[in-house]
């Protein structure tokens, strides 16, 4: 479907605001529906197969979840935003378990809507190609190492959002490759020939963070002895690349949001506003809407970086890359080292996959380059990995009995450790039972089974989505 020919769907009781709603959304040039009941919505729903619905969650016949489940069930893939005045975060995780895509509270202004549903345009557009491509197998990109089915998704997602002026923002933990997903983003773009310019918001100080983006006149500041170009300048007509935006001070976050709306920058010191082009792509180890909720990030700044969201998987999610990838890195660092390493012995490709890599790709450098370091060839052992990684992964056996001793003692129906072979179940359901028990044990708190489980939080919303 082109985006131009969308339509949206507004799910609102009160007439007033559906009108409202409805006027908002207009400049956007989409035909505007407006649905009052729940099953006037499902009737629309039906009949014109909206794209985009903004669904309020408080309707007189029915719940707006139970449209969400029903959506969910049916295999819709529509991008749904869920609108209401009875905001929690209990809501909000419960209605992106049912199929949300996105979440926010009355009241709010045009510019919030419209920036929303455009932001819900994009994506469809973007799973609506990945959809169509799903059959096709896509090369690896840029830097990237790895053929599996997570990777997959992460390749097609770029070579999708390439072509895009739109926002891209990269969620992962620290390791998995962030920069480097930026950088694939920006030589598949058309601004490859310009430049990519890389800041980490976590690794500059707080107070020279403006000048690091902005720039700065001589005299500015105390240190400031000549005129400097900030990033922004620097990617002019390219991408500016912000790691760790979440670290970003919040009084400089204003100030971002008005440079991504102006285009204007202004460097520190000086009064003269200057105009570029920049492609913006962020990335963040944290759950960036949990990070709106706790205050911590500019909601109308979240809603104007988090257009198209890409996932970066874990490594120990992606256990079919981990011997191509050690392979290749044990190449490189064997010609850079004048080793002789050829190749990687079994004992040493059952000890990589044992291990549950909490620093995820970059930790597997760290690994195989000390053991290139530290050993000659020519295969790398299982022994010369023994001393360099922590204890193995757990398997379906041990991973029970763990579970036993440190998560779920106050549970009576733990699965119980196996006697024999019969007696043990299938990985994905001994991990499935190990999960409900942490988080029921944790008092339904998943940010702390998570924690207990040592696992990232959107790990386990992810396994739980999936189940239903």
């Amino acid at each position: 479907m082109n985006n131009q020919d969308a339509t949206i769907l507004i799910v609102e009781d009160s007439p007033t605001l559906a009108l409202t709603y409805q006027a908002y959304l207009k400049p956007l040039g989409h035909e505007v529906l407006i649905a009052e009941t729940g099953s006037d919505a499902l009737d629309k729903i039906a009949k014109f197969d909206p794209p985009i619905i903004f669904l309020d969650l408080k309707l007189p016949d029915m719940d707006g979840l139970d449209i969400l489940r029903l959506l969910k069930k049916e295999g819709s893939k529509a991008q749904i935003i869920v609108i209401t005045a009875h905001g929690s975060v209990a809501i909000a995780v419960e209605a992106m378990q049912e199929g949300a895509s996105d979440f926010i509270l009355k009241p709010f202004n045009a510019d919030r809507l419209s920036t929303t549903a455009k932001n819900a345009l994009e994506i469809y557009r973007l799973a609506s190609l990945v959809e169509k491509y799903e059959g096709q197998k896509p090369k690896n990109l840029g830097r990237f190492i790895g053929d599996s089915s997570a990777m997959k998704a992460v390749y097609r997602m770029i070579n999708d959002a390439a072509p895009s002026k739109a926002s891209v923002f990269v969620v992962g933990e620290s390791g998995t490759g962030k920069e480097l997903c930026a950088e694939a983003i920006h030589q598949t773009s058309p601004r490859a020939d310009k430049n990519f310019v890389a800041l980490n918001c976590a690794a500059i100080p707080a107070n020279l963070i403006e000048s690091e983006i902005f720039g700065h006149k001589r005299g500015a500041f105390t240190g400031a002895t000549e005129d400097r170009e900030g990033a922004a300048l620097r990617a002019n007509g390219g991408t500016l690349f912000l790691d760790e935006i979440c670290e970003m001070p919040m009084d400089l976050q204003a100030k971002l949001l008005r440079f991504i709306q102006t285009g204007q920058i202004v460097p520190v010191g000086s009064n003269i506003t200057q105009t570029v082009n920049v492609r913006f792509i962020c990335a963040t180890n944290r759950l960036p809407w949990e990070e709106v909720l706790a205050g911590r990030f500019r909601e109308d700044l979240y809603y104007r970086l988090h257009v198209i969201p890409i996932h970066l998987p874990p490594l120990r999610e992606r256990e079919d890359d981990i011997i191509i990838i050690a392979e290749n890195l044990l190449k490189r660092y064997s010609t850079e080292e004048n080793k002789t390493f050829d190749g990687i012995h079994k004992s040493a490709k059952r000890r990589l996959k044992e291990h549950s890599w909490p620093g995820n790709v970059r930790e597997l450098g760290n690994v195989i380059q000390s053991a290139v370091v530290l050993n000659n060839g020519p295969l790398l052992t299982g022994e010369m990995l023994n001393p360099l990684i922590g204890p193995s992964r757990p398997t379906a056996n041990n991973y029970i009995r763990a579970a036993h001793s440190n998560i779920t003692k106050a549970s009576t129906d733990i699965i119980a450790s196996p006697k024999n072979a019969d007696d043990i179940w299938p990985l994905a359901l001994s991990e499935k039972k190990i999960i409900e028990n942490a988080i029921e044990v944790c008092g339904g708190k998943v940010r702390l089974a998570a924690k207990k489980l040592d696992v990232n939080p959107s790990t386990l919303y992810r396994k739980i989505k999936s189940w239903e």
